[in-house]
């Protein structure tokens, strides 16, 4: 087992993982951040027209691998 941890990118705020999660692999990481970006995409994404969320993955060792959502809303008057 690897510790992963799962650093969340709001805009430009960056909140860090401080505990981790002990998982089997890095595909068993992927796949929690990509779960982690959808639930904060659906939490986020009402009312505003642009914004980046990134869930940045390390272990001990340093960056494993980073999930980005970015939307943009373009009016047309």
């Amino acid at each position: 087992m690897t510790r992963y941890f799962f650093d969340i990118r709001d805009g430009d705020e960056l909140v860090p993982d401080e505990e981790g999660v002990d998982m089997p692999d890095v595909e068993a990481a992927q796949e929690e951040a990509a779960q982690t970006l959808a639930d904060l995409a659906r939490q986020k994404i009402r009312g505003l027209s642009f914004h980046h969320l990134a869930v940045e993955v390390r272990d001990l060792d340093g960056p494993v691998l980073e999930a980005n959502f970015t939307w943009r809303s373009f009016s047309k008057h």
